[in-house]
């Protein structure tokens, strides 16, 4: 009978590679909820009608990497691409828009995009949405705080603010209308994706990726000359708050983010580091995107960030602020008596020391073949029990890292957990 694999593009998370995902997630809560924001959980499963209404029908997403079905009762249901239309949905739906709000979320979103070095079919995002503030200082608040999270992770020398404002919806009209005239006087340079979005929606243009689009992308007309009074006003209240706190910036006039609800600030960080240039998070305003999908009239901003991304950077330019997801000790048990003893000296040293990570050996075998599974499992300490050890009331624990491995000492049983977690104090130090 043939093997069954998983889906292409759905990567399996080993024990091995937990760690660090562990050491990720529990570093951005601790981040994003230092700035304010309560953890929303929404479900993985929106109506289609959701995203075609927010993310636009003339996006790659929509046209072309939806993961969409229709259910037994004739609902067509969609699983989620991105989590911000999701959040919104439940903002309006149990009106949280009543008072400002400060949320974030994370989880898995789906598309089905071809899949490359840090993206996947099914994917981790962590999204954080700030709903009911309209000055420049919620937008300096979410770069200051992703900011914060790369200095915390250890990759702030490696990614790269870039900044821009795409203004109103009425400047950006203007601006589309200009982009129209400008391209259509060089369709013969324009690629087919780029003939498709011309009249639909050119703006997209600009975040192609085609290189043999580079010159006739750069020589387009600046959205920036073309900003309504407000939006102007908004973008340099932003620098100057950036600037105020020595958060360094690159501004892209190109920089348009992929989805139709964006207004004013965009921005993305961006990075070297995983080869070609790429994005590891992503946001700006969407001040119109409540409304539009029912609610109230509500300015709203936020920024997602993909983690298996993060992950790489963290393995290939961080490897020395994760911390080792090791070990503490293995329980060697060896003849009945030892075995059944090894049970509860482990659950007592549980309970003495919450924190400790523990494996008491399973499946018996000789003390030879035990010790070889201690020192596989790359425990820093070995706990072992025979009848003798068991007949005197002690433990013998032999420290198993280090250029020296100790000698075995026999540790009687009251005075186990404080030797031990003596041991873990001064293996962390």
């Amino acid at each position: 009978m043939s093997q069954i694999r998983g889906i292409k593009g759905m990567k399996d998370i080993l024990p091995e590679e937990a760690g660090t995902w562990q050491f990720l997630e529990s570093t951005i809560a601790r981040v994003v909820g230092g700035y304010g924001y309560g953890e929303i959980r929404l479900p993985v499963v929106e109506v289609t009608e959701l995203f075609r209404r927010s993310i636009g029908e003339v996006t790659d997403i929509v046209e072309k990497e939806m993961y969409t079905f229709t259910d037994r009762n004739g609902d067509l249901l969609t699983l989620r691409p991105e989590g911000t239309a999701g959040c919104v949905r439940a903002v309006t739906q149990h009106s949280l828009h009543r008072q400002a709000q400060r949320l974030w979320y994370q989880g898995p979103m789906f598309r089905r995009e071809r899949p490359q070095k840090g993206r996947y079919r099914q994917f981790d995002q962590v999204g954080v949405e700030a709903f009911g503030m309209t000055g420049p200082d919620i937008d300096a608040e979410l770069i200051f705080m992703t900011a914060r999270l790369w200095r915390e992770l250890g990759i702030d020398k490696h990614v790269t603010l870039h900044l821009n404002s795409i203004g109103s919806s009425a400047s950006r009209n203007k601006y589309r209308e200009d982009l129209v005239s400008y391209f259509s006087e060089h369709t013969d340079a324009l690629d087919a994706d780029s003939k498709d979005r011309l009249h639909s929606n050119p703006m997209r243009i600009l975040d192609s990726k085609n290189p043999g689009m580079e010159g006739l992308i750069a020589s387009a007309p600046n959205i920036l000359e073309s900003l309504d009074q407000e939006s102007a006003e908004h973008f340099s209240g932003l620098k100057e708050l950036l600037d105020s706190a020595g958060v360094t910036y690159t501004i892209n006039p190109r920089l348009v983010r992929g989805l139709d609800y964006y207004n004013k600030t965009v921005f993305e960080w961006v990075t070297e580091s995983l080869g070609a240039q790429g994005t590891v998070c992503g946001g700006g305003r969407y001040d119109g995107l409540v409304a539009q999908l029912g609610g109230p009239e509500t300015p709203a901003a936020g920024f997602a960030a993909g983690l298996h991304r993060l992950v790489l950077m963290l393995e290939e330019v961080a490897s020395g602020v994760v911390p080792e997801g090791r070990l503490d000790a293995y329980v060697v048990a060896v003849g009945d008596a030892a075995a059944l003893a090894a049970t509860a000296i482990s659950e007592n040293i549980r309970d003495a020391l919450p924190q400790i990570k523990m494996v008491l050996h399973r499946g018996g075998g000789s003390f030879k073949s035990q010790m070889k599974k201690a020192d596989r499992s790359g425990a820093q300490i070995g706990l072992i029990l025979g009848e003798q050890e068991v007949a005197d009331g002690v433990v013998g624990v032999k420290q198993l890292r280090g250029d020296t491995p100790s000698e075995q000492q026999s540790i009687p049983l009251a005075a186990l957990a404080e030797h031990l977690n003596k041991l873990m104090t001064d293996g962390q130090n």
